[in-house]
């Protein structure tokens, strides 16, 4: 398979998901993982999260920056799971701010995959990132691993 059909696989992974492995370092330099919703951007720039400053996740992300999300296709028990393909997305958050102009926006983007989430934008803990992707390591199956920079992300989606 050709790198622009993995790309293309990878894009239907992460764009068609919406929960997956949030990997922050906590105050002790650990890694911490845990499961969050995720909203791809629109153009490909980014992913949007939204997050409780009450989980330990939100509070690794304020202090530390830099993170991971691990997007997975579904395991249904059959097969061999690491024939499952599988991204990595690593970059860094930025804080979207309710006065920031792009925070309705996004807001709505994020509803759009996530509806029920709708409530949780009323509570004054909750924050809204935005992960900038800088690089995504793509298996999309035993002996298939590419890595794709942040440009051949965005030129993705066009």
């Amino acid at each position: 398979m050709s790198r622009a059909e993995q790309l293309e696989r990878l894009v239907q992974l992460v764009a068609g998901q919406r929960w997956a492995a949030l990997a922050s370092v906590d105050e002790a330099r650990q890694p911490k993982a845990s499961m969050v919703a995720y909203r791809v951007c629109d153009e490909f720039d980014g992913v949007l999260l939204h997050l409780s400053r009450l989980a330990e996740h939100t509070r690794n992300l304020l202090a530390e920056p830099h993170a991971s999300l691990v997007v997975s296709s579904c395991d249904n028990g059959s097969d061999d799971p690491q024939l499952l393909p599988r991204a990595t997305l690593q970059g860094r958050v930025e804080i979207i701010e309710r006065d920031d102009p792009r925070y309705l926006l996004y807001r709505d983007r994020y509803l759009e995959k996530l509806p029920e989430s709708a409530r949780l934008f009323e509570f004054p803990d909750f924050i809204l990132f935005r992960l900038h992707i800088a690089e995504i390591r793509f298996v999309g199956g035993f002996g298939q691993a590419f890595t794709f920079r942040a440009q051949e992300w965005r030129n993705a989606q066009a």
